[in-house]
């Protein structure tokens, strides 16, 4: 479901930075402050690949090594539950914009 949603809703995927691709999708925190108002930084994008991307960091998070690793590293330094799945959702994000635009395969191996 995660690789159709990828394929269908979000055709930039490996032609623009890990910054920009994680803009758009909705999961890198935007600021909102303007002079000395200082607010809450909040997400918004492109809302199915984001679901999309959530549920895969649940499963992640609770059976791939390293993605479980990262998620308790978050939790451990008191991120809440959700921010750490978003942050979780923003790294297998970048890891497939990187895979695409090198023309690589995912390795377990490797990661």
């Amino acid at each position: 479901m995660v690789a159709r949603t990828l394929v269908a809703e979000l055709p930039e995927l490996g032609q623009l930075d890990r910054k920009r691709i994680a803009a758009l999708v909705g999961v890198a925190p935007m600021n909102n402050e303007s002079g000395t108002l200082r607010g809450q930084r909040r997400i918004q994008g492109r809302v199915r690949v984001r679901t999309a991307l959530y549920m895969a960091a649940v499963a992640g998070s609770r059976f791939n090594p390293r993605l479980k690793k990262f998620y308790d590293s978050l939790r451990a330094s008191g991120k809440s539950g959700k921010v750490a799945l978003i942050a979780c959702a923003r790294k297998l994000l970048v890891i497939l914009n990187a895979l695409i635009r090198n023309g690589q395969r995912w390795n377990p191996e490797a990661a």
